[in-house]
Order: C-alpha cells, then sequence, then structure tokens
C-alpha cells in the first residue's frame, strides 16, 4: 500500500512523531519558571503564591516589585484598549489583574502596559497546574507591540485570582510584593547558560527577535566570557524523520545523514528556495565554530560568526551558502580545517557525535524542562523567560551570581564596548598603513572601507578594500606592490588607473605581490651562439665569451679585434681626408692671392705712366691741364 503525503502534512507528521518518539524514550517535561508572589496586606491575607513568569515583557530578574492590585470595573479580560489610566488609592505602582481568555496573553499586557499597568497578573479561568504565557507565533497584531512590551507579566492560579478579586471588591487595599531575586539560581561565583537558537532567518518575528538579541548582547557575552565570569554554550533543536519516511523527497530535502537530524523547510516551499538540510548543516557549523574557538580559549569568536553569518550570508538577501561561511570563518582566523572535520560528512548513515548529544541536551535534566520554545535561554539550568532584551538578560545572568561576586559590569547596565579592539572586530585591516574597516558603534561594530586623505576604499569591508580614483597610489602605494633596490623603485601602482594594480616590466604577479622575471632561466634573451645572460633584479644583462663584442639590437656577438681595424681604417681615412681638405685650402688661399696681386698690379699699371709723363711735361700757366684720354 502505498502512502502519498504532501510536503506540509509530511513536515507536521514529522514534528508530531518525534515527540512522540521522544516521549517514549524518557518521561518529557516541560517546567514553569516561577517567581515569588507575597501578599502583605491586608494581613489576614498574607500568604506566598507562585507564578509563571510570561515569556514576553521584561521581568525585573534579580530584583522585586511592591505595587498595589487593581481590577477592573470593565473589560476584565483586557482584551481591549481601557481607554483610561488605573490609580490605586495609594501611591504605588499598579499591578493590574484580568482574567484569562479572550485574546492573547500577549495583548492583555499591551493594554494593560497602555493604562499605566506597572505588571500584569492573569488569573487563569480553571484550575489547573500552571503554565507558561507565550508570545503568539505568528500575528501582524502583536508584531506591532510585542517588541514595546517592557511591563513583567505573571500568570496566578484560579484560587490566588478569585480571592484577589472578592478582597478588591470588598474595598481592601491589596498590596503584593512580585520578587524575581529567587527565580534564577545563585550557587557560585560562574553563571553558566546557553541559548537554543537557529541560524534560519526566515522564520519571521522569532527569528528577528534572536538575532536583533544576539547581536545586542554580544558585547556583554565577550566581556563575561574573557573575564571567565561565565561559561556560555550555544545549542540548535533537531528532529528525526520516521523510518518508514526516510528515502521520501521531502526527508531528503529536510535531514542530513539519512533522515537523523532535520529541519523544517525555510520557506515552507519543498520546489525552490532553500531547504531543511541546509538550516541544519549551517546548525552544525556554529556548533562546531564554538568546539573549535573553545579549543583555543576564544569560545567568545561564536558571537562574532554568528553577527557575520547573519550580516554577510543573509537567507532573505540568497547569500546562505558554504562559501559564505566560509570566509566569514576564515575572516576570523578560525582554523577551517578543525571546523570541516567537526562537522563531518552529512550524507554518511550513521550518527553525528554533535548532534547527536544537542537531541540529549534538548531533552530536560535536573530541575530543566524540556527545551520546546525558540529561542529559549538557560541560566544556570533554568530557562530565562520573557523578551531577550541586553538589560533585561545581563541582569538575569547577574542575579545568577553568588552574593558579593558579581562582575563589575553588573554594577554597570550602560557599558560599551570597543569590539574593534579584539582582531580588529574580523573586518579587513592594512596593518602597515595603519588602516581599518572596523568602525565601533554603540551596539557593536560594523565593518564599512575608509576615506583616507581624500581617497575612497571600496569593497565588502570584511575581506577587502582597495583604493580607488585619483591619487590612490599616494596612499600605501594604493594597496599595490613596492620595493626598492639599490636606490631602484619598481611599483605595481599606476596613477594613470582609476584602480587595479599591475606588476611593471620585468616583473610577474598579481601586482600585490610582484616577483623578478628570470629572463635568462625562461631562455627569452641573449640567444645568440656564445652568449652569456645575468639576470638583474627587473632586467638582465648580455655578455659575450673571449674577446667578443655584444650588440644589443641585432642579439649576436661580433670580433672585438675586427673592430679595432675597423677603427684604425676609419681614423685613417679621415686623416687624409682632413689633410687633402688643408691642402685644398692652402691652394686655394695660394691662387686667391696671387690673382688679387695681378689685379692690383694692372690697376696700378694704368696710372703709374701718367704720373711719370706729368712729371716729365710742366704745363705753362697759360695752358690748362687736359686730360688725354687716348694716352
Amino acid at each position: 500500500m502505498s502512502l502519498l503525503v504532501n510536503g506540509r502534512a509530511l513536515t507536521s507528521l514529522l514534528a508530531a512523531l518525534t515527540i512522540i518518539a521522544t516521549v517514549v524514550v524518557v518521561d518529557a517535561r516541560f517546567v514553569v519558571e516561577k517567581e515569588s508572589i507575597r501578599v502583605l496586606n491586608p494581613e489576614e491575607m498574607r500568604m506566598k503564591h507562585d507564578g509563571s513568569i510570561a515569556n514576553f515583557g521584561l521581568p525585573d530578574y534579580g530584583g522585586f516589585l511592591i505595587g498595589a492590585v487593581v481590577y477592573p470595573d470593565s473589560k476584565t479580560d483586557g482584551c481591549s484598549a481601557f481607554g483610561k489610566t488605573f490609580k490605586p488609592k495609594f501611591p504605588r505602582p499598579t499591578i493590574l489583574l484580568l482574567d484569562r481568555g479572550g485574546c492573547y496573553f500577549a495583548l492583555k499586557a499591551w493594554n494593560a502596559q497602555q493604562a499605566g499597568a506597572a505588571a500584569v497578573l492573569v488569573a487563569d479561568n480553571k484550575d489547573e497546574p500552571l503554565l507558561t504565557m507565550d508570545s503568539p507565533e505568528e500575528s501582524r497584531d502583536a508584531d506591532g507591540f510585542i517588541e514595546k512590551l517592557t511591563i513583567p507579566s505573571v500568570l496566578i492560579k484560579k484560587s490566588f485570582g478569585d480571592s484577589l478579586r472578592e478582597g478588591f471588591k470588598k474595598g481592601k487595599d491589596i498590596v503584593l510584593k512580585l520578587d524575581w531575586r529567587e527565580s534564577v539560581p545563585h550557587p557560585d561565583q560562574r553563571v553558566e547558560y546557553e541559548l537554543w537558537t537557529n541560524s534560519n532567518d526566515e522564520c519571521g518575528a522569532r527569528c528577528d527577535e534572536q538575532m536583533d538579541f544576539v547581536k545586542n548582547f554580544k558585547g556583554h557575552a565577550q566581556i563575561l566570557e574573557k573575564g571567565g565570569f561565565t561559561a556560555f554554550t550555544p545549542h540548535y533543536i533537531t528532529w528525526f524523520c520516521p523510518f518508514q519516511f526516510i528515502n521520501s523527497p521531502q526527508c531528503k530535502s529536510q535531514c542530513i545523514n539519512h533522515g537523523r537530524y532535520c529541519a523544517p523547510d525555510p520557506e515552507k516551499n519543498f520546489r525552490e528556495g532553500y531547504e531543511g538540510k541546509d538550516v541544519v548543516f549551517e546548525n552544525l557549523r556554529q556548533l562546531c565554530v564554538h568546539r573549535v574557538a573553545n579549543e583555543s580559549s576564544r569560545s567568545w569568536v561564536w558571537w562574532d560568526y554568528v553577527t557575520d553569518f547573519h550580516a554577510r550570508c543573509s537567507m532573505k538577501e540568497k547569500k546562505y551558502s558554504i562559501e559564505c561561511a566560509e570566509n566569514v570563518i576564515k575572516s576570523l582566523k578560525l582554523p577551517i580545517e578543525k571546523v570541516k572535520k567537526c562537522m563531518g560528512d552529512p550524507e554518511a548513515d550513521t550518527d553525528n557525535e554533535v548532534l547527536k548529544m544537542e537531541q540529549v541536551f534538548q531533552l530536560g535534566r535536573g530541575e530543566r524542562g524540556d527545551v520546546t520554545i525558540l529561542p529559549t535561554l538557560v541560566i544556570n539550568n533554568a530557562q530565562y523567560r520573557g523578551r531577550l532584551e541586553r538589560t533585561a538578560v545581563l541582569k538575569a545572568i547577574c542575579a545568577g551570581f553568588n552574593e558579593t561576586s558579581d562582575p563589575p559590569i553588573c554594577l554597570n547596565t550602560g557599558l560599551e564596548t570597543n569590539e574593534c579592539l579584539e582582531n580588529n572586530g574580523g573586518c579587513w585591516q592594512d596593518t602597515r598603513a595603519n588602516m581599518t574597516a572596523c568602525k565601533d558603534t554603540f551596539r557593536g561594530r560594523i565593518c564599512e572601507c575608509p576615506i583616507v586623505k581624500g581617497v575612497q576604499y571600496k569593497g565588502d569591508g570584511y575581506t577587502s578594500c582597495t583604493p580607488y580614483g585619483p591619487a590612490r597610489c599616494t596612499i600605501n602605494n594604493g594597496g599595490c606592490w613596492s620595493d626598492t633596490r639599490n636606490g631602484v623603485t619598481f611599483s605595481a601602482c599606476s596613477d594613470s588607473v582609476s584602480n587595479g594594480c599591475k606588476c611593471p616590466q620585468g616583473f610577474k604577479g598579481d601586482g600585490i605581490t610582484c616577483e623578478d622575471i628570470n629572463e635568462c632561466k625562461e631562455g627569452v634573451v641573449c640567444r645568440c651562439s656564445g652568449c652569456k645572460c645575468k639576470n638583474t633584479w627587473g632586467g638582465h644583462r648580455c655578455s659575450c665569451s673571449g674577446d667578443k663584442l655584444y650588440i644589443y639590437d641585432q642579439d649576436t656577438c661580433i670580433e672585438r679585434s675586427g673592430s679595432k681595424t675597423a677603427w684604425w681604417l676609419t681614423f685613417l681615412i679621415l686623416t687624409i681626408v682632413a689633410v687633402a681638405g688643408l691642402a685644398g685650402y692652402l691652394f686655394y688661399k695660394y691662387r686667391f692671392r696671387s690673382y688679387m696681386d695681378s689685379e692690383i698690379m694692372t690697376i696700378m699699371s694704368q696710372y703709374m705712366p701718367l704720373e711719370s709723363q706729368r712729371a716729365r711735361e710742366v704745363p705753362s700757366e697759360a695752358e690748362p691741364f687736359t686730360h688725354n684720354s687716348n694716352a
């Protein structure tokens, strides 16, 4: 007989059968965490009662509240707004008494808080053991006020509620003391606490609450852990697939190790998106991150990993992957091979040691009940109740220390920690230039590439930040390789481009690291017969054997003696040319002077006879001198 089960039905069946199987193995228990309620007035009603702490609002762990009981004239179930402020007869805080039923417990508390109540008592409407009032799983209406609830809420038994109503109607001034000082055991000087959580960030308000808490509480948790005041352990809930469904597509998509460890489909859609086994595998990785970090006495690194994984590898942003997770591990300087070894083989048909222990721890032991609600915080083996809020949880942990052994942080709830001081916050940094992408904030730290001297760095802030734009080479050489030897500098950074690094000629590499190319070894130079090659930093030098001379352009060697003969021949020719030129010049000068002399003599010869004739022929005074042109 074949059994057809759709995905949604199988998911419900898995959870149901798992609970049944657990009950068969051990008597499962859900322990209600209680507080002490003492009636201080009137005297005839003085008595101590128990009340169960609600899993919403902010219980005052380690403290107490004294207030007067007020029971409303109408709207006694508190399911709608009262429209007024309740005030007792005497100036004390108001403890509003409401009836059970009609709406969510959390809605009653919200309406009471809006009406000025300092605390809420919800009286049960039937005789039964106390139970825990929980917040709605998913409700658009509740999402608007759950995170705003700050007052504590307590469920009391029907008999106690009846006596309070009767006393109030008789006009008695009923004063109660709500005491949370003993709600957390405090046996010694160290508090042991654990958080049951999930790596899935697609499960609605519960997932958002637990991730907000991890981010906000990380600073306090790491201070307590580093100081040796606390011992923290993370845990993750898993289910198993019933044997008859192990080979079904649904079990294969939700489980690892052949159905032994399962998680519901994150998107509740078996046809697309992430699968339940993806969540189980990441839960396992986070457990192993804590184990490996704890082995090196750095257990607090788990908080860094979880917050960074949520920021960098969000399922909502489709980055929930093994590669992204391993990049986070590397940024935190954890040995990734040890983490992988701890995780084991998810396809193996064997038990996984880590996840098998998680299923054992999930069951109640001692005074602690089974873990059935996510997220759940357990402090000194007592389950914390109330909203996971940084200051409230810190107060609960501080309430777990023995008297006079409180660490300093418990005396200063407004402490702000500089998370960039430890491992640079897991962000990118350049130690040579003293630059970092880590920016400390009140709630933690962010990894954001900086702007240094007007140069913008770009990257994810976790693993890389590179300079971009003009003048980038002026700051740490743009993050590129650079080296100087014997007064010569080579650089892989160029201002002519906006980004990137490129090794200069004569070097090879990615630009971040460059190494000299041995051209001689690669045989790309000095290849002529008789050539010798010597590698130099950033270049090479070629020479010839014997007395030969190397010609670089021709990559050849020539005889050095032949070259001397040519030089002498050239010198001789130049000498002959010089002598011939000088002789020509002297000959020209001699000929020119002879010509000039003859010309002068010719001219002079024309005038010299006239002078001699004039000397012989003396003219008379009556006869004027006349020039005979025919002479």
